[in-house]
């Protein structure tokens, strides 16, 4: 089966064709009943290789190969228990970190967390402050975003058998899944922030001053490469889709701020992945079992996006 590529800006008639003809079998409820009882989860993480281990038992954790329209994920999801319920960890960028932020497939990595049955999204990210105040540590939950992207495919309506369908995203996180990360987080001992604008860049290249100087006028208190599509995209899935973002570094454009490094944003999560850890185990129980929220699984309500969305 021949998958349209994410790097054609402008798919080709006889693209358009080949992925209708897979979405049709790959959202079919046959294909998606394939998926073993134990494969299934309703909490899925998105985040780093370093995630692996915070399940109860991660020997008895299961990696699920998944189809999608839109070629394979970052890596298989892995399948296992934390704290009693069933949770689908995927690495953003794959084992080993091999795939930049801008050649991520966000829309395959969504993908296969729904057909799963994920309908609660955890995304811990890491991100540079615009702002003096929330330093290296700082955990910042979100309730905002804007787009500075400029090459990634951001939706799934975007041709056949898709229709062209127009999600409300005027509050892109999930409240629910922010009050219960903000409730956990105070438990423990972060310096936490409630709120606060992610601007996403493009990538990989990190901001110039006057970048960064820009994005705090525009309001903006984080900045990173992650945080879009993913929100958008788990959106029009009408999934519940909860960022945590992990400061890192001061943004050059902050006063004193200095050159960002790869190096120096690894070394920092590094030192506060055992705590985000931690901070998930103690997140996942606390999600409702039934996705009462009032906001996100209602984002298609009454529109006919021409998907056989499985909303089991």
């Amino acid at each position: 089966m021949r998958i349209a590529r994410q790097a054609d800006p402008v798919d080709s008639v006889q693209q358009r064709s080949e992925r209708a003809a897979s979405l049709a079998r790959v959202t079919s409820p046959t294909a998606i009943d394939t998926c073993a009882q134990t494969d299934r989860a309703d909490i899925g993480v998105i985040g780093g290789s370093g995630f692996y281990s915070f399940f109860d038992d991660p020997e008895a954790a299961t990696e699920v190969a998944v189809a999608t329209p839109y070629g394979p994920p970052s890596d298989p999801p892995v399948v296992g228990s934390v704290a009693g319920r069933r949770v689908a960890f995927l690495p953003r960028h794959g084992r080993g970190h091999r795939i930049p932020a801008h050649r991520v497939d966000y829309r395959a990595n969504l993908w296969a967390l729904h057909s799963l049955g994920v309908r609660q999204v955890l995304a811990p990210c890491a991100v540079g402050s615009l702002v003096p105040e929330h330093g290296p540590g700082t955990l910042v939950v979100p309730d905002q975003l804007i787009d500075r992207t400029t090459g990634r495919c951001q939706t799934f309506f975007d041709g056949e058998p898709a229709k062209v369908v127009h999600v409300g995203f005027a509050d892109p996180y999930c409240p629910t899944g922010r009050t219960a990360s903000l409730t956990a987080a105070q438990h423990s001992d972060w310096e936490l922030v409630d709120g606060g604008t992610l601007v996403v860049v493009e990538g990989p290249r990190f901001s110039t001053r006057a970048e960064s100087r820009w994005h705090r006028s525009m309001g903006a208190s984080i900045v990173g490469m992650t945080g879009h599509p993913e929100a958008v995209l788990a959106r029009e899935l009408g999934l519940c889709y909860t960022s945590l973002a992990l400061v890192t570094d001061h943004d050059v454009g902050v006063d004193g701020g200095e050159a960002v490094t790869h190096d120096a944003v690894l070394k920092v999560f590094a030192v506060n992945i055992d705590r985000l850890r931690r901070l998930l185990a103690d997140i996942v129980p606390a999600l409702p079992a039934d996705q009462s929220c009032s906001q996100c699984p209602h984002a298609l309500d009454g529109l006919d996006t021409g998907l056989d969305l499985d909303r089991r």
